[in-house]
């Protein structure tokens, strides 16, 4: 039983649809995930005290410049 080239053509069409909404799916869910967590940090930062907040945004903001320049020593 051979399949004809448009038959062929179809399921594998249909199989890459499949896996296009799956891999859609689970970076919609990886987004979400980024974002919530994002946001609690966000919370907690705005959380501390002014004195505080202004120290872990400084080590922060430093930490980022130094990952920037590729010298990571974490």
């Amino acid at each position: 039983m051979t399949l004809s080239p448009k038959l062929l053509r179809a399921i594998l069409l249909s199989a890459a649809a499949v896996l296009l909404a799956v891999a859609a799916a689970q970076l919609r869910e990886k987004k979400q995930l980024v974002d919530l967590t994002a946001r609690q940090i966000e919370d907690q930062i705005a959380a501390l005290d002014p004195g505080t907040r202004a120290a872990v945004i400084t080590r922060l903001t430093a930490d980022a410049a130094r990952v920037a320049r590729g010298r990571n020593t974490s």
